[in-house]
């Protein structure tokens, strides 16, 4: 629609309190249906079954609509469940079921928004005493029922006459005293302060609406507190029965204290407090005392000061958004002028009529403690605190009170410290009580805080001080004048830039662009803030990859943000703890290096090569992968613009790269590095040709393949990986000579070790030396070729004394497609040199072999790793010989490849499963060009449509099996895919094997003749 009735549109964000029409007419819907429920109670309350029912399906009503819920008329529901209650013919059962439901009213949006619609006529104050007598507070069913007539009587408390005249005459009609009104629902709030369910906390709201009356509070307040205080100092906190009394007068205190008028509560408060002081709640192992001891601290506090707010605070424009934008130029300036003016006079009267009782600094101090607890929840309440008693200081006791909280960011103190200080800031900067002359000692502080990360074992702590200070920064945006934070402004941006790129936790990422966002709304002054925040908005800082690598790059393109980023990287991230933190930081300077690479070579690498030769096994680790990757980085730099690759580096540099691997070449977090290095320098081109240190890189390669066996089996894979692509790097760059050759006493030496490691009794050792010959570029396997391939043959051989070397057949299998790729294809070409019509048929023979290896042992099916590297492998060598000469696949290999692919796709296991449909799809539906003589082609391809390649589901096994059973019908396929199945419906996996039997009897296939005529 246009204009006033415009929809919006998908992801478009509707103003505050607008509801849409979808929301009315749903909520319509829902009012009818909770109406429908409250008036049917009188017929379900009876059976247990239908009255469970009923308060299932009323629990589910509100909670769903609790952003539109006036809608649903609260007023209404409370009139018709409190006509039962009030109903004298209504039985137990269903009352309490009405109070049930008035509970769950309740509990959507916090009784305080419920408590002014309960009816407060004096005609109900006896019928709730009388109703609250004939309950049971030990009954654990009918708790709400308690809970809710407690809040009821705190509203009944507050008629406006004295309870004296409902007395009348004591005298029961027995001849006995009655108990005077007040001293009934004296007794009541004190029954149910020492209960351990949620009555306790209605007692205590009802404390304080009754204390506080006039009648009350002069008979029979200072008796109250008495009773109070003596349960406090005889109950323990160590027992259960004394936590549960001593939560019950904490919060009985703390609502008083909130509630009652400063002049009536200010003669006890000097007594509580001592009393307070005496049960030494910081001690105390109970995360809610502790937290309501910080409550009534603070409420004490704010009883001993006046209650009035501080002149002397920073005020940032007006409250409302009109006056602001009606007060313009002048007009400004002279108002500005004049309230100066009108705040300092005040300031000076006010000082001088102020005295600040003793009790303020026992107060003030025990925030201040609270503000270190261990738990969250008891800090952010004694910040709040802070917050208030701070603002109705004067100045300079104000002053003190911030330069106490200062302290507690000291590098001896805690996170929990940390955090708390930053909370309290936050507070005090949000209510302006922060003046503009401490904002030069708040700030670094604060900067410090968006970095705290403390290592602590195998991890760190510090992510809720780094959210915090993102919640100061917040707070500061929203306090200040522009011009009040322009000296810090490049610091501020910086760190919130930081904070919201490479924060390690994604909660602090989106605090930081939230702050970030605040302040290029509120101050305007943040250096290109609107195409930073959106590159970085709350979505995008969601993915720590995108963060790091891509993000990183576009805000370092302007300059003011370049050189922080790069410090931050080098001084806090290459020595992370974490090491995906570690890598991810080498990987953004490298990418981060073209904006600023005289800075990268002049200063960051000469403070890196130190540091990777260091003591500290993380720094160092960093340290020589950020060393690779800015060397890399550097040397594609001075290639594009047409230098020497050694432009940017002194002597000094590049004999601090050559020296690196001599020093640490040990360990899992070394040897992966290293080789990390040695592959960069390789690809950077470095001129080392000739230099002994290609002969120490080449040792170190060979010595990571040969120890293998000695690392942790999670180290194994990335040292291998490593190691294989460093080998790569290496030869491609100093092994050939100028005419394309390699060196023969080289290549004999190298092929040579490494054909005859591949027998060594070490698996891990067959393994690694597998991948290094996959690995060798073309000029090394020249005339070598046949020889490397026979030594890949023999690893994938099953013995008797190597049955379970299974990684070491799934690495020789992978490594001869490797070889295939890398050598080429020629038909009439010499076996020693290409793939041809001399040794094809040997390959094929070797990896079909692969493909019936169910090898299994205590680790499982340890055949699946050889067999799913099998067929990776014959996809990769028939695509490369279709695209080359495919007169080379004879059409019974072919047959073969695809009947073994359908038995696998066929396979119990799904990731096998799913890998084997993959590959059959893949070669049925190639046309660059076709895969020739696959049998049935045309049956096939109706049986799997090219449309459905990508998104048949082969994991699952009921969309699997239905198809592979079609393959019955193909008399090629039959023998295979029935051994395939039968395997399948003899496996442990209850899923595959009723998907298997489910699709048997729609094949309609009657296998006949001699299954060994199928496998020809």
């Amino acid at each position: 629609m246009d204009g006033a009735g415009r929809e919006p549109e998908e992801g478009e964000e509707r103003e505050p309190g607008a509801i849409s029409e979808r929301n009315i007419l749903d909520s319509f819907t829902e009012s009818r249906e909770v109406a429908e429920l409250i008036g049917n109670l009188r017929g379900v309350f009876g059976e247990l079954v239908t009255r469970e029912m009923a308060v299932e399906r009323f629990i589910g009503k509100p909670s769903s609509q609790r952003e539109c819920f006036s809608l649903l008329s609260p007023e209404g529901m409370m009139n018709s469940l409190l006509e039962i209650v009030r109903d004298s013919g209504s039985p137990p059962p269903l009352v309490h079921l009405a109070f049930k439901f008035l509970y769950i009213i309740t509990k959507v949006r916090g009784y305080k928004r419920f408590l002014p619609l309960f009816p407060h006529e004096v005609r109900d104050l006896q019928p709730v005493l009388d109703m609250l007598a004939k309950q049971n507070p030990k009954d654990t069913e009918t708790w709400e029922t308690r809970y809710m007539l407690l809040l009821w009587l705190s509203m009944i408390c507050l008629i406006p006459f004295d309870l004296a005249r409902f007395d009348g005459n004591l005298v029961s009609v027995e001849g006995q005293a009655r108990q005077p009104t007040m001293d009934r629902i004296l007794d009541i709030a004190k029954c149910y302060l020492v209960v351990s369910d949620k009555a306790r906390d209605a007692a205590a709201v009802l404390v304080s609406k009754f204390i506080v009356r006039p009648d009350v509070r002069q008979s029979r307040m200072a008796d109250f507190l008495d009773w109070v205080l003596s349960m406090l100092s005889k109950s323990s906190s160590q027992t259960m029965e004394g936590t549960v009394i001593v939560n019950g007068m904490l919060q009985a205190l703390a609502q008083l204290f909130k509630h009652g008028k400063r002049e009536d509560c200010l003669p006890y408060a000097a007594t509580v407090l001592e009393c307070l002081d005496n049960c030494k709640l910081s001690e105390s192992n109970q995360m809610v005392l502790r937290k309501l001891g910080m409550k009534l601290v603070q409420r004490l506090g704010l009883t001993f000061v006046k209650p009035k707010v501080a002149k002397w605070r920073y005020q940032r424009g007006r409250r409302s958004l009109a006056a602001n934008l009606q007060a313009q130029g002048a007009a400004v300036q002279n108002q500005k002028r004049e309230a100066a003016a009108a705040a300092a006079a005040a300031e000076a009267e006010d000082d001088e009529e102020y005295d600040i009782p003793g009790e303020i600094e026992n107060v003030v101090e025990q925030l201040l403690v609270g503000l270190k607890d261990k738990d969250t929840i008891v800090r952010w309440s004694a910040a709040k605190g802070i917050g208030r008693i701070t603002g109705r200081l004067p100045k300079e006791l104000a002053d003190d009170v911030i330069g106490s909280l200062l302290d507690c960011f000291s590098f001896q103190e805690t996170d929990n410290a940390w955090h708390g200080g930053c909370l309290a800031l936050a507070e005090l900067g949000r209510r302006g009580l922060l003046l503009p002359s401490r904002i030069s000692d708040v700030v670094p502080v604060m900067l410090k805080a968006l970095t705290y990360d403390e290592k602590r074992g195998a991890c760190s702590v510090g992510s809720n001080v780094r959210d915090a200070a993102c919640y100061v920064c917040w707070a500061f945006a929203r306090a200040y004048e522009p011009a009040e934070l322009i000296p810090f402004i490049n610091h501020i941006s910086s760190a919130l830039v930081i904070a919201a790129v490479f924060d390690r936790d994604v909660n602090c990422r989106r605090a930081a662009s939230a702050a970030f966002q605040e302040n290029v709304g509120r101050q305007g002054t943040f250096p290109h803030g609107i195409d930073i925040l959106t590159a970085a908005d709350y979505f995008a800082v969601g993915n720590r990859v995108n963060c790091y690598l891509t993000i990183s790059v576009y805000i370092a393109g302007f300059s003011e943000y370049t050189q922080p980023m790069i410090d931050h990287l080098v001084n806090m991230k290459i020595n992370h703890w974490d090491s995906v933190i570690r890598e991810l930081a080498t990987k953004a300077l490298h990418n981060i290096t073209p904006q600023a690479p005289e800075y990268m070579a002049n200063v960051v690498l000469p403070r890196l090569l130190p540091l990777s030769v260091g003591s500290d096994l993380h720094t160092r680790h960093g340290a020589i992968l950020a060393c690779a990757e800015i060397t890399h980085a550097l040397c594609k730099l001075a290639q594009e613009n047409n230098r020497s690759v050694t432009y940017y580096f002194s002597e000094q540099s590049l004999e601090g790269l050559k020296q690196i691997h001599q020093e640490v070449c040990r360990g899992e977090l070394m040897r992966p590095a290293v080789c990390t290095l040695i592959e960069k320098l390789s690809l950077s081109k470095m001129p080392f040709r000739g230099d002994p240190i290609i002969g120490g890189w080449q040792w170190l390669i060979n010595d990571s393949l040969r120890h293998l066996t000695l690392v942790s089996s999670a180290a194994r894979q990335h040292i291998k990986e490593s190691a294989v692509s460093a080998l790569a790097a290496l030869c491609n760059e100093f092994y050939i000579n100028e005419r394309g050759e390699a060196d023969p006493a080289l290549q004999d030496e190298l092929v040579t070790q490494y054909v005859s490691e591949l027998q060594n009794s070490e698996e891990m050792i067959r393994c690694g030396f597998s991948r290094a010959l996959g690995a060798l570029p073309r000029f090394l396997l020249k005339g070598r070729l046949q020889q490397v391939l026979e030594g890949l043959k023999k690893v994938t051989v099953i013995s008797p004394e190597d049955v379970s070397f299974a990684e070491a057949r799934r690495d020789a299998l992978i490594a001869i497609a490797k070889v295939c790729q890398t050598a080429g294809v020629k038909g009439d070409g010499s076996q020693q040199e290409y793939v041809c019509r001399e040794n094809v048929d040997q390959i094929y023979a070797t990896l079909l072999t692969g493909v019936t290896d169910y090898t299994t042992d205590s680790r499982g099916d340890v055949g699946g790793w050889v067999r799913e590297a099998a067929m990776t492998s014959l996809m990769e060598v028939t695509l490369l010989l279709v695209q080359k000469e495919a007169e080379l696949i004879h059409a019974n290999i072919c047959k073969q490849i695809m009947c073994w692919l359908a038995q696998q796709s066929a396979e119990k296991i799904d990731k096998f499963r799913a890998h084997a449909g993959s590959v059959f799809l893949t070669l049925l539906h190639f046309d660059h060009p076709p895969v020739p003589h696959i049998p049935h082609r045309e049956e096939l391809e109706r049986i799997f449509p090219r449309w459905e390649k990508d998104t048949l589901n082969w994991n699952a096994a009921s969309e699997a099996f239905p198809r592979i059973t079609q393959l019955l019908g193909l008399p090629a396929y039959q023998y295979h895919v029935l051994l395939g199945l039968s395997v399948s419906v003899g496996g442990l996996t209850e899923t595959t094997v009723r998907a298997h039997s489910a699709s048997k009897p729609h094949s309609g296939i009657r296998v006949q003749g001699d299954c060994s005529s199928q496998m020809s």
